[in-house]
């Protein structure tokens, strides 16, 4: 018999970041490329200097320990909630759906459709209204910046993913992760402008968090990005200066393309969402500059765009 969940784990699914199908179309090298099709910080955290230790040596204990600390103390976690440092937020969405027997899920779209992947691929059926045994909202949401409210949520089993929480923190939902059947979803790689460290966090239910650090297995966060991440964490400074910038540099975007004949829809301070008359026309016009920017299959009409460099403003404009 044909298996209609394998389908549906391995169908490659819409992203931004495909920065490889741009340079097949359109030509050029990646170094040359401007890529504003995701949401991640242009100017990152700078790293350490890791020692040999840390690439040499299997993640240490105390090192997990430290950067579960600096989390709970960041995102002034609860004490009745669990932490759980993860190799990505993608790895813990892929987990999610197993911590309860499959029937519905409610998912409100559009939103980050990975969510709806993971779900669809432990057999649960996805429903956009109505009551569900599982529920999953994106806090900000993506790609159109919709925050939710507590009396939003009710099942069971419920995900708050707040990978863009972080330039907005007074509106975290993160109390809820003290409730039982909740749980929080952190990741390090947008705001921190670090993705390719891959380090998220679950944070929530204690009996959930337990269950998923018993399938995550030992080691599974590396060396480097526990030190990063324990690091970064604790630095309030960068945190609250790099709020401010992108607060501006997204201000700044919208005035840019709006001059250019775009509505805003939506978005967060690391990405915004506007309303084109033909988002493809855009998309490839962009592109012929070398530049990447995201549209999506169910919106003829949706063009998101990230914040660039700083290096990178004159080049967007001109392009436009």
């Amino acid at each position: 018999m044909h298996d209609l969940s394998l389908d549906l784990a391995t169908q490659p699914r819409d992203h931004g970041g495909n920065l490889s199908a741009a340079i097949a179309e359109f030509g050029g090298s990646r170094s040359g490329w401007m890529d504003l099709s995701t949401g991640i910080n242009p100017h990152p955290y700078p790293l350490p200097e890791f020692t040999a230790g840390d690439w040499g040596a299997l993640p240490d204990a105390d090192a997990l320990a430290e950067v579960e600390r600096a989390a709970r103390r960041f995102w002034n976690i609860p004490d009745q909630a669990a932490v759980l440092a993860a190799p990505g937020a993608s790895a813990l969405i892929a987990a999610l759906p197993a911590l309860a027997e499959p029937r519905w899920v409610q998912i409100t779209k559009p939103t980050y459709n990975e969510h709806a992947a993971a779900f669809e691929a432990r057999g649960w059926i996805v429903r956009v209204h109505g009551p569900a045994e599982a529920q999953v909202a994106v806090h900000p949401n993506n790609p159109d910046g919709r925050l939710w409210s507590e009396e939003d949520f009710s099942a069971p089993l419920t995900i708050i993913d707040e990978s863009f929480c972080d330039v907005c923190p007074d509106q975290s939902l993160i109390r809820l992760a003290a409730r039982p059947g909740t749980v929080v979803l952190k990741s390090f790689g947008k705001f921190w402008g670090l993705a390719g460290l891959r380090l998220g966090f679950a944070i929530g239910d204690p009996r959930l968090i337990a269950q998923l650090a018993t399938w995550q297995g030992p080691w599974a966060v590396s060396g480097p990005a526990l030190r990063t991440g324990a690091l970064a964490l604790r630095d309030h400074d960068w945190a609250e200066a790099t709020r401010t910038r992108l607060r501006q540099d997204a201000a700044r975007l919208d005035e840019l393309v709006r001059a250019k004949g775009a509505s805003l829809a939506g978005g967060t301070d690391l990405f915004r969402l506007y309303t084109v008359d033909d988002a493809a026309a855009w998309q490839r016009r962009l592109a012929r500059a070398h530049i990447w920017s995201r549209i999506f299959p169910y919106s003829k009409t949706y063009l998101r765009l990230g914040l660039p460099h700083a290096e990178g403003w004159d080049r967007l404009e001109a392009a436009l």
